[in-house]
């Protein structure tokens, strides 16, 4: 398995990691004993990078990682988040990042997940209403105490980004980045190499559109929460398809999967860049592996870059509550 390390700090990744969130709730049906399955065949093929957060599931993600994890800790980078606050209905309530609450999830966190240490402690959305210097002298506490090894932020401005690291080193930056969400390319990503930070791409794979396995609105589940974001509305959702387009052609021609197509863009921006798709399936997951095997030509780049320049989606990438949560893009 290749790897890449995370910024200046000692964490050594896989090229690829894998997002589990939606193991939990948010894309249909979820099956732990699947999950399970899913997390130790990533685990057997190299992958150590596993992501979560105290968020996905109300703690029932990190509880099923730290089931999958059991016995195999040594193998595993393990990153989570706090700060995303929601009632046990699943309501989204807030964002936190008092001092107090940083330390109380920690303690959650560590308990749900059956670890000693996290290895990457990120920030999951910045609290407006907090101080980002209170926050993260929190959070380097936790480094101090040894409950934390690494801290990163998640969907931070270059201002938050720079104000953090200088009360503490910022491992990575978490944000959405593909060939459909290229924002970061803007500032996020020029700030994070001018201050050493690695980047971490969540839905490198566009929430599952880039693969094109979507043909409609109607391909998506009952409780799938695409069903809810702009990009996959109606409207939307054609226009969007003709950027799969160009990402299907391509993979065609060199006798790939889409998907596999689209990780390798991914991976080509950087080797500081480093993305974690999620997948609930073994199929899926070693798919997008194999696309560390794919090489992109500076024509294939150049090409792929003409076609789906930044800004190209139709739609906002979350609905207007979760819009309000992120950087404005520059």
């Amino acid at each position: 398995m290749k790897q890449r390390r995370l910024g200046h700090s000692d964490l050594l990744v896989s090229a690829i990691g894998l997002g589990c969130m939606g193991m939990s709730e948010f894309y249909g049906l979820v099956d732990d004993r699947a999950s399970i399955a899913v997390i130790h065949r990533a685990l057997d093929l190299g992958v150590n990078f596993l992501d979560t957060s105290d968020a996905y599931g109300r703690g029932h993600n990190e509880e099923l990682i730290g089931k999958a994890i059991h016995g195999r800790r040594n193998k595993v980078v393990l990153a989570t988040k706090f700060g995303t606050v929601r009632a046990p209905d699943g309501t989204f309530v807030g964002i936190n990042g008092k001092p107090e609450y940083v330390r109380a999830s920690c303690a959650a966190s560590l308990r749900r997940l059956g670890v000693e240490v996290i290895d990457l402690y990120y920030q999951h959305r910045v609290d407006p209403k907090t101080p980002i210097e209170e926050t993260v002298g929190a959070m380097a506490d936790l480094v101090a105490e040894g409950k934390v090894r690494c801290l990163g932020l998640s969907e931070a401005s270059p201002e938050i980004i720079r104000r953090a690291r200088d009360i503490f080193p910022m491992a990575a930056l978490q944000s959405e980045y593909s060939l459909w969400t290229r924002d970061p390319e803007k500032k996020i990503l020029p700030t994070c190499r001018e201050l050493g930070i690695g980047f971490v791409a969540y839905s490198p794979l566009g929430r599952g559109f880039l693969t094109g396995r979507f043909q409609s609105p109607d391909d998506l589940g009952p409780g799938d929460r695409r069903r809810d974001f702009p990009r996959f509305e109606a409207e939307n959702f054609e226009k969007n398809l003709q950027l799969v387009r160009v990402i299907e052609a391509m993979a065609a021609e060199k006798g790939f999967q889409p998907s596999q197509v689209a990780l390798a863009w991914v991976l080509a921006r950087g080797k500081d860049v480093v993305p974690i798709p999620g997948t609930k399936q073994i199929a899926y997951l070693e798919e997008n592996l194999a696309a560390l095997d794919v090489t992109l030509t500076p024509a294939d780049l150049a090409r792929l870059d003409q076609a789906i320049p930044v800004g190209a989606a139709a739609g906002e990438r979350y609905p207007a509550t979760g819009m309000r949560t992120v950087p404005k893009s520059e």
